[in-house]
């Protein structure tokens, strides 16, 4: 039996570095604004991006490259020389988020794998064969898919790879397919540049338009105003569900823009789990102390194992800042 994969995010160098060395088989970043986390892919530049994936492959491990934002066609172009860029680097895969830059992935660099974005949102096997003639060998599937569906697709495509998100923030809109930061700010969330509108705490106004009145809503006390604001996916303890459907080939978890400390304790803990469940020695409450150090807005189990309307737990209605029982006063460089 093939391990699962533990794929975390690598928002520089440095938490590439650290994510590899806390148990990570992959990790995921990318340069410039055609990922999906503009301020992730700055801190890359395309030496140090190849850096990390000369550093990767040195101890057998894999870096997959994010081109998964969504072009306008003013950057086509543009968007064409970034891929034949990001193909030199050899990094193991491609993360496309659109049909036509799948397409255009296949035509400009063939030898590289392509990995479907979860930003496609693919929920069942149809859209997944889909994918799969077009030349997709992985799918990142939607993070609102359920354990189930995830099954059904792997016997239907079982030479397609699954890949899901075990841990991070959520979105309140599906698969992240939101207007609310554009309309707002400006801040286009499909192409990277999101400025989490949803985690802002709102007052609420009624308003009557016939005779001009407008009053302030008065909120039952401890319900609070976050009214958007998603809690973090933690489904540490469902590891071992996630592994015995034997449908998933990698685990994926959520971060490029957290720090350094995230970077560590998300990619131990969940190698403990992987490691753990495959040794017969699998214990939830071990894994959810460790990962409850991290800053987080709160836990929740998502969507894998419980369907949306089965859950009260989804959304904080308190506070937006995150908390954790640990606070990270610096980092060791050298021992």
């Amino acid at each position: 039996m093939n391990k699962v994969e533990l794929l975390s995010p690598a928002g520089n160098l440095e938490k590439l570095k650290i994510a590899f060395a806390y148990g990570a088989d992959a990790v995921y970043g990318g340069v410039s604004h055609f990922s999906l986390r503009i301020r992730s892919g700055k801190e890359f530049t395309f030496e140090s991006f190849k850096e990390g994936i000369d550093y990767a492959h040195s101890m057998g491990k894999k870096v997959y490259a994010t081109i998964n934002g969504f072009p306008f066609n003013s950057q086509i172009e543009l968007l064409k020389k970034h891929i034949v860029d990001m193909a030199a680097l050899e990094p193991d895969a491609l993360i496309v988020a659109a049909p036509g830059v799948v397409r255009l992935c296949r035509e400009l660099a063939p030898h590289i794998p392509i990995h479907l974005s979860t930003q496609a949102n693919v929920m069942n096997y149809l859209d997944a064969q889909v994918y799969y003639d077009m030349g997709v060998r992985r799918i990142i599937a939607a993070r609102e898919i359920s354990l189930k569906d995830v099954t059904e697709i792997k016997k239907h495509l079982p030479e397609m790879e699954i890949e899901i998100f075990v841990h991070g923030s959520m979105c309140f809109a599906y698969s992240g397919r939101c207007l609310v930061s554009a309309v707002q700010m400006g801040r286009v969330p499909n192409r990277g540049s999101c400025a989490n509108d949803c985690r802002f705490e709102y007052t609420l106004y009624a308003a009557n338009e016939d005779h001009g009145t407008m009053f302030r809503l008065e909120e039952e006390p401890g319900v609070g105003t976050y009214i958007f604001n998603a809690k973090d996916m933690n489904l540490a303890s469902h590891v071992d569900e996630i592994l015995k459907s034997g449908a998933v080939d990698s685990i994926k978890i959520e971060g490029r823009t957290k720090s350094p400390y995230y970077a560590a304790v998300t990619a131990n803990t969940y190698r403990m789990a992987i490691d753990d469940f495959y040794s017969n020695s699998f214990e939830a409450d071990k894994y959810q102390r460790e990962l409850a150090t991290t800053k987080n807005r709160g836990f929740t189990d998502a969507y894998l194992i419980h369907r949306p309307f089965e859950r009260a737990d989804s959304q904080n209605h308190d506070y937006a800042l995150s908390k954790g029982t640990f606070e990270v006063s610096g980092l060791v460089c050298e021992d």
